[in-house]
């Protein structure tokens, strides 16, 4: 099957799991699709362009709840009105009670209103009190119009998924590298809480709330390279001693894991500035990307060029492959090992770093099953457990994967128990996509 479909079985091996990515957006795109009633300053750009084409002389009405999202409607839509020549204008915010009360006193003054506009959210409740007011009560209420569109695909929506995967899909980066050479991992998710006690920690010291930048940026470096140096322990307790990945990770997990408790006295540290939460939250100026997704990508560019195309990366790939067969070829397998493991650690430090900065502070008991998820996005973006197969990019699209599925799946209303089920049968399927791959091309070696 595999010699008569030659293209087919090349296409699904390069671009099978961003296929099946692109499947279930697709799916959740239209399993989301809903009545979208706009907010912000996108509401009141809609409704300015319903507007605009009125009366300059229209005495227009903008009520407003007290939030962020409805004041920015209302200072939107006021000042486009005002650019365009609208002088007679009335702003009203508040809670239902204040706009009552603020309706019945422009009712009892005569004030003259040809209409009213306000959100969709908020028109219910400014239709009723119009309503008891007899002087007001034939005015109109204009809302922005809504809108069919999938709420999966909303910018806001987008977002979250990439930036809820960001920490797991910068550690797959050395997960890759470590199970091309057919190692494993097991100490991430304790390197995350044990990076991001450690930050909190040094920065507590080093001023606390009052931190300078340059304190920041030492003690974040800090913690990845203690997370380097844990790192190197685990490769050096695997070329030195031949202690299985399994095993030697295991118990570095436990030992990061007390260490994070240990200094942490088991309590989170919240003594940090203000602008720690730059990385985790901040936007940077480049298409609204937030500072972490961007450090994501570039990490992701640099990883895919050395494994494509640097000599280290051939190296990695020929350790997995054949370690025996690598040294004799003159490859320093050890090295390359510990090479593959100081990464894999380095990443969860920072990845520790990108998580105290979201939550603007440290505990143990950050990255709790973290190894789980980078190990499953990394298998479902093809690389194979076995070693020596595996590709940078590919596991960037697994760890989409399973953040899109996270994600539909809370959009859908799945419960988190199901969530569970479904994503273990998801690793399953991959793992048994691999064997079956594999299988594959052992008998198409034997008929050729």
């Amino acid at each position: 099957m595999l010699q008569k479909n030659p293209l087919f079985t090349r296409f699904f091996s390069q671009y099978g799991m961003l296929f099946i990515l692109i499947l279930l957006c697709i799916f959740f795109s239209i399993m989301t699709l809903s009545t979208q009633h706009p907010e912000g300053e996108k509401a009141g750009r809609i409704l300015f362009s319903e507007l605009k084409a009125r009366d300059q002389n229209s005495s227009i009405l903008i009520v407003s709840k007290p939030s962020r999202e409805d004041e920015a409607f209302s200072d939107t839509l006021s000042k486009l009105l005002k650019e365009a020549g609208y002088q007679s204008l009335e702003i009203v915010k508040g809670d239902p009670a204040s706009v009552k009360l603020s309706l019945e006193k422009l009712a009892h003054d005569n004030t003259h209103i040809d209409l009213i506009a306000t959100t969709s959210n908020y028109a219910p409740a400014v239709s009723r009190i119009r309503e008891n007011l007899p002087s007001l009560s034939n005015i109109a209420v204009l809302t922005p119009k809504s809108s069919k569109w999938p709420t999966f695909l909303l910018t806001d929506n987008l977002m979250n998924v990439a930036n809820q995967i960001v920490v797991i899909a910068i550690i797959a980066v050395g997960m890759t590298m470590v199970i091309i050479t057919a190692g494993i991992d097991l100490s991430v998710g304790s390197l995350i809480a044990l990076s991001a006690v450690i930050v909190t920690w040094l920065i507590g010291k080093m001023g606390g709330a009052g931190a300078s930048h340059f304190n920041m940026l030492v003690c974040s470096l800090a913690a990845i390279m203690l997370c380097g140096c844990i790192g190197a322990f685990s490769g050096f307790m695997i070329t030195r001693f031949r202690i299985p990945p399994f095993i030697a990770t295991l118990g570095m997990m436990q030992v990061a894991s007390g260490f994070a408790y240990i200094i942490s006295r088991g309590k989170p540290i919240y003594d940090v500035p203000d602008t720690f939460v730059w990385l985790g939250r901040g936007k940077s100026p480049i298409l609204s990307l937030p500072w972490a997704v961007l450090l994501m990508i570039v990490i992701y560019a640099i990883a895919h060029i050395i494994m494509t195309r640097a000599t280290l990366g051939r190296h990695i790939y020929a350790v997995g492959g054949n370690p025996e067969a690598a040294r004799l070829s003159g490859v320093r397998v050890n090295r390359i090992l510990l090479f593959v493991y100081i990464t894999c650690g380095a990443m969860a430090g920072l990845g520790g770093i990108v998580t105290s900065s979201q939550l603007k502070s440290g505990a143990p008991t950050y990255g709790l099953m973290y190894e789980l998820y980078v190990i499953a996005s990394v298998v479902v973006g093809g690389t194979s457990l076995s070693g020596g197969e595996g590709k940078i990019l590919g596991t960037l699209i697994g760890a989409f994967i399973i953040a899109v599925i996270q994600n539909g799946m809370n959009l859908t209303n799945v419960e988190s128990y199901t969530q569970k089920v479904v994503l273990g049968f998801v690793i399953l399927g991959a793992v048994l996509l691999d064997m079956l791959k594999k299988r594959g091309w052992r008998r198409r070696k034997k008929t050729t």
